[in-house]
């Protein structure tokens, strides 16, 4: 696939996500791509300059791991960015400890209203001089009644990220 995308010259990011949600998914999730030290594995197996990552901060924030210094390891791996933040309560995870599904201790927020430092991200993607794409994702309960509550995070989110990016 890569070899095509390479003729072709388009790029194929994975996204970091665990894909760890529900008890069939123990004990890593649906997607192998989702740490540092995977990364360089792959990246080893398919050292081709159009592989690379969709990079979300908020999933190594819930695998209580660094987000900012793989960005730059990994500065010329990252294809896409995501805006997308998330709230890991203590009090639960202390509970039911790491290995639990996730969702019984962390919950996706948007920009600003979870445990990302917007500015330490933004700041280490300007470093790296990242110029490409990058999205809000909105993945937040409080925010997935109505397409009017969709819309409403994103302006939320655009304008929480107007601070750090404009």
């Amino acid at each position: 696939m890569i070899q095509l995308a390479e003729k072709k010259k388009v790029q194929v990011a994975i996204e970091n996500c665990p894909m760890y949600f529900t008890l069939d998914q123990w004990p890593g999730g649906l997607n192998l791509a989702t740490t540092p030290a995977m990364w360089r594995r792959m990246f080893a197996a398919i050292p081709s300059p159009y592989f690379g990552l969709n990079y979300d901060p908020s999933h190594l924030v819930w695998q209580q791991m660094d987000y900012i210094r793989p960005i730059y390891e990994f500065k010329d791996r990252l294809f896409h960015v995501h805006f997308k933040d998330i709230k890991v309560y203590r009090d639960k995870l202390n509970e039911v400890g790491v290995l639990a599904t996730p969702l019984e201790y962390m919950s996706p927020k948007l920009p600003g209203q979870g445990d990302v430092d917007w500015g330490q991200y933004v700041s280490a993607l300007n470093d790296i001089r990242y110029q490409g794409p990058a999205c809000i994702e909105v993945e937040d309960k409080a925010y997935e009644a109505s397409t009017a509550d969709c819309e409403r995070a994103l302006l939320t989110s655009r304008n929480y990220l107007n601070q750090f990016i404009y």
